[in-house]
Formats: structure tokens, C-alpha cells, sequence
């Protein structure tokens, strides 16, 4: 891994306005890498249109476009450009009218280097609860030469299981695009669990502003170190934020510390003791409302 900066865009959409918000997206990426330096710059989950879309899996689909198509061509032509890597997350088309994917893909100098179809759907997203997303099936890890980047999207950040899948699998960094709307305490938990459990940068950009459904997203996206460490943190409007990501994070047990880390999350797993983590399992404590993941 390269010592490299890296920052989160989180700006506004309008909601359903693909052409407009893919215009947004590349002056806020501009910005960010002017302003900051970034070499990797994250944008929020769903940038094309907002979570929420508002309308049917058909109409929706007919909006987006595959990935790579002609819609994310000036995303490629921006990261070729400023010699960026950008996380471009959007609602992708499937095979079908009534397949659309929340896809997040990572672009670079080089062009399109991977497509992460996010595969933990939000309860709201999934068609047995009259929602729009198909999910992934695939944790997609990409070696550029910054760093070793993990995709994930949003709601993936409460499994453990996929980022450890991530790390496994030599993720240096993990990206986290997302339209989260549940508490701050919960988004800030769960991005600096992720990133101290497997010993990985968490680069984490929240939505803000409104979507089609009448959700308003807070923002706050940061930008976490392998020692759980938030080396930056944005505010609840439209903002860039950024940090330099240390290629050796893990000589000191804690910031500030001059205590030696003499520890390996990964390596020190005691895997005889994990044999029942792929069995299927419901919490004992009944929620509100289960929605089915049949699609």
C-alpha cells in the first residue's frame, strides 16, 4: 500500500435526476481531488437518483444504465484525466426490466476495475417488501496500485462476516458508500467496528440531503484507521472530507501511544471455534416486522 490521501464527497441529488446528479458527481469528485489531493475520492450510495426512487423496479431500471455504459463514461474519462480512482455507486440494470442492482464501481486511471453489487439489502430495497434491488452475491476486492480496496455498500457495514470475507482476501481498504438514516451512534460504530476488527481503513460517505421517498440523510461521513482511530469526520450538510491513509498503521497500539501493537486480528483468529458462523440463524428477539430476502 501506498501512503495516499483519501476523501469522501457527500453532497445533495435530486431525486431521480440522473444526468443532472452524474454532473454533480463529477464537479464534487473534481473538487475534492483539487481541494484535498485525494487520489481515491468516495461518493454516497445511490448517487444517480437517491436511495429511494419513487417509482416502479421498471421505471427505475429504464433511468439507470449498465455498468460500464454510457452513463458513467465521463466518470471514466474524469478518473483517466486527474488520474484518480473513484467509487461511483448507482443503481445498475440487470439482465431485465425487473432486475436493478445498488452497484457501487470503482473506476481508475485504467478504466472500470470492479463492480460490487451490494449484497445485504436495507429491509425497505427488497421486492418482497414492494421495493427495487436484486441482491449480490459476491464480495469484490481490487488490487490498484494505492491499495487493495474492499466495496461495500451501507446497510453490508452491520455484517461482519463481509468485511472479514474482505480483509481475508487482502482488502487494505474498505470504501462504504452509503444513505444511511438510522442514528449517528450507530454509523460511527459500526464503521470504526469494521475497520478495528479486520485492521483496515474504513473510507465511509453518507448521503445528505432529501431522496424521493421523504428521507433526509445526515452525512457524516469519515474516515476511520485500522486501529479504530476517525481521522476525519464531515458535517450534516454538503461537505469534503479527507485523510492521509499511513501505509504502516499498526507499530502503535493506539494513537499517541508509544506502546508496540504485538496483535493481528487476523491472524490471531482461533478458526476450530467459528463452525456454526454460516448457519442460518434469527435473532431471539423479534423485531417489529421481518421482511422476507425472497426475491
Amino acid at each position: 500500500m501506498q501512503r495516499f490521501t483519501a476523501a469522501c464527497a457527500q453532497f445533495a441529488v435530486t431525486p431521480g435526476a440522473v444526468r443532472e446528479n452524474v454532473e454533480k458527481a463529477l464537479a464534487w469528485t473534481e473538487r475534492a481531488a483539487r481541494e484535498t489531493g485525494a487520489r481515491l475520492v468516495v461518493l454516497p450510495e445511490s448517487v444517480t437518483t437517491g436511495f429511494t426512487p419513487g417509482c416502479p423496479v421498471e421505471a427505475l431500471w429504464a433511468q439507470v444504465d449498465t455498468l460500464p455504459g454510457p452513463l458513467t463514461a465521463p466518470v471514466a474519462a474524469l478518473a483517466r484525466a486527474l488520474d484518480l480512482y473513484v467509487v461511483f455507486p448507482t443503481y445498475e440494470r440487470g439482465a431485465t426490466p425487473d432486475v436493478v442492482y445498488n452497484s457501487a464501481a470503482l473506476f481508475g486511471p485504467e478504466g472500470l476495475l470492479g463492480v460490487y453489487r451490494k449484497t445485504h439489502l436495507f429491509p425497505t430495497e427488497r421486492r418482497a417488501a414492494g421495493g427495487w434491488s436484486t441482491p449480490g452475491m459476491t464480495p469484490v476486492v481490487v488490487q490498484t496500485p494505492l491499495a487493495t480496496i474492499g466495496l461495500t455498500i451501507c446497510y453490508d457495514g452491520d455484517f461482519p462476516e463481509l468485511y472479514r470475507c474482505e480483509a481475508v482476501r487482502g482488502a487494505e481498504v474498505i470504501v462504504r458508500p452509503s444513505a444511511l438514516l438510522r442514528s449517528f451512534e450507530i454509523w460511527e460504530m459500526t464503521n470504526k467496528a469494521r475497520a478495528y476488527d479486520n485492521h483496515v481503513y474504513i473510507v465511509a460517505c453518507n448521503a445528505v440531503g432529501p431522496d424521493a421517498g421523504g428521507n433526509y440523510f445526515f452525512g457524516h461521513s469519515m474516515v476511520v484507521s485500522p486501529i479504530a482511530q476517525t481521522l476525519a469526520l464531515g458535517r450534516g450538510t454538503e461537505d469534503i472530507v479527507a485523510a492521509e491513509l499511513d501505509p504502516e498503521p499498526l507499530k502503535r497500539i493506539s494513537y499517541g501511544s508509544v506502546s508496540p501493537m504485538i496483535f493481528d486480528h487476523l491472524e490471531d483468529r482461533n478458526l476450530a471455534a467459528y463452525s456454526d458462523v454460516l448457519t442460518p440463524a434469527r435473532s431471539r428477539f423479534e423485531p417489529s416486522r421481518r421482511v422476507s430476502h425472497e426475491q
